[in-house]
């Protein structure tokens, strides 16, 4: 299929939506193939000059499909209820995401080792990646992680397997994909201005699981009862508690297989980094996929201990006069904060930002009790202050209104100043940062350049 798809792109007219990173990889990869290549986009990315240049015409923003049009390639940007989308489904057009192009333009039939959840995807991805390396294999983490899956499946030689980070919306235009894997670490409510449900969010996520295997998180009751439901020929989970037979999980300090042939011991907790329960279960979704690609023992051993996580991830800065500052900021919806909120027993929370329809009572509420002050900032911010208002109102809350470069130099200030020795200042915003930042990751340099001035001061 992957010959003959990539054929019939020759002489095509493709429409691409989008000119960002996943839309920019689409773009190079059908003019390379002879297709004639049309770009949608509302705004002019910094890419599109480059794409222009090798030969693809721009047609600025469109809210229904060209006539000359044979293929239409979308991007995690155009939402399902986009008009453009919308047209071209009323009018019968196989609309394509970057990750279903890349799985049927796939030479070779590399399996693929997919990850999703609501939270740890990358953790999860990265990990994988480190354990099919120290089996030997040639290898490479994707999707969301640095580079596009399209050019992954190019590749010359190609690779002996991929781990594949996907989200919601790459795979809800995933029609075909077929990994020999497929693991879902966690559901929780996100991204629902995207998908308009949650039942549409889960349905989208549970797409993982069209795999040989289907690989879920048994302590996570709703994930527990779709797993059940999976048609996958084989169901494994995986627990923080004694493993039973079929799953991987915990016991006495050491990360146990009962799933894959006779039972094994796979690591140590201590290997797992970074520290925390909801990265342990991550290190055991890893080490399922590997597993089942069959990775041995020894070697996810060897991958987990020369692992070293991405930055923003709970990633520790400092100690300033006994306080300790942590960084999050890839904590963008509630759930992953409540993951943060639980490995500290006093803290001083740096949240806000774009809560993309999330509610947060009941974070605040299970928290409550753990939080020495909180510090607000961005888009959403009295919706969380609300929150906090209803469930924790002797708590003392800073808000930073200010929305250029001196509002994390204030957020810090704020914090510092409520924080005595044994606390920990923790950004874990529960929030998207588009509404300030150009990304997470931007948002978390902010926080460490603002934290280290604090130590100069």
């Amino acid at each position: 299929m992957a010959e003959s798809f990539a054929a019939a792109l020759a002489g095509r007219v493709v429409l691409v939506c989008g000119a960002r990173f996943a839309g920019a990889a689409a773009v190079r990869t059908c003019l390379r193939l002879g297709a004639a290549v049309n770009i949608t986009d509302s705004v002019r990315t910094a890419e599109l000059p480059e794409l222009v240049a090798a030969g693809a015409s721009f047609l600025g923003p469109l809210t229904t499909v060209p006539q000359r049009t044979d293929v239409l390639i979308t991007s995690p940007g155009f939402p399902p209820t986009h008009p453009l989308l919308v047209d071209a489904l009323v009018r019968g057009f196989d609309v394509l995401g970057e990750v279903e192009l890349a799985w049927r333009l796939r030479p070779g039939g590399a399996p693929w080792l997919a990850v999703t959840g609501t939270n740890g995807k990358t953790t999860t991805v990265r990990m994988l990646e480190s354990m099919l390396r120290a089996a030997g294999h040639r290898t490479l983490a994707v999707g969301n992680v640095g580079v596009s899956i399209i050019d992954a499946v190019s590749a010359d030689p190609p690779y002996d397997s991929l781990a594949v980070e996907l989200s919601s919306f790459q795979l809800h235009w995933s029609s075909t994909v077929r990994p020999r894997a497929g693991a879902l670490l966690n559901l929780a409510p996100d991204h629902l201005d995207w998908h308009g449900s949650m039942d549409a969010y889960a349905a989208a996520k549970t797409r993982i699981w069209y795999a040989d295997t289907a690989i879920g998180n048994d302590d996570d009751p709703v994930v527990r009862t779709l797993l059940s439901q999976a048609r996958a020929a084989r169901r494994i989970g995986f627990t923080l508690a004694e493993p039973k037979e079929g799953q991987l999980g915990v016991r006495d300090g050491s990360l146990v297989d009962r799933a894959f042939g006779e039972e094994a011991t796979l690591a140590e907790v201590a290997d797992v980094r970074p520290a925390g329960r909801h990265n342990v279960a991550n290190a055991l979704a890893a080490a399922a996929l590997a597993r089942s690609d069959g990775v041995s023992p020894a070697a996810i051993r060897r991958g987990l201990r020369s692992f070293e996580p991405d930055p923003h991830r709970n990633q520790f800065l400092t100690d300033l006069d006994g306080v300790r500052y942590v960084d999050d900021s890839k904590a963008t919806n509630p759930h992953a904060a409540a993951a943060s909120l639980s490995a500290y027993a006093r803290v001083v929370w740096i949240a806000g930002g774009q809560l993309k329809d999330a509610p947060v009572d009941d974070l605040v509420r299970d928290f409550a009790d753990r939080l020495v002050a909180v510090v607000l900032l961005g888009a959403d911010r009295a919706r969380i202050a609300a929150a906090l208002a209803r469930h924790a109102p002797d708590v003392p809350v800073h808000d930073v209104d200010l929305t250029d470069d001196r509002a994390m130099t204030e957020v810090v200030r704020a914090a510092a100043g409520f924080a005595r020795p044994g606390d920990t200042v923790l950004l874990a915003p529960a929030a998207a940062s588009y509404d300030m930042f150009s990304g997470y990751a931007a948002r978390g340099q902010a926080f460490a350049a603002a934290v280290a001035a604090l130590g100069t001061t």
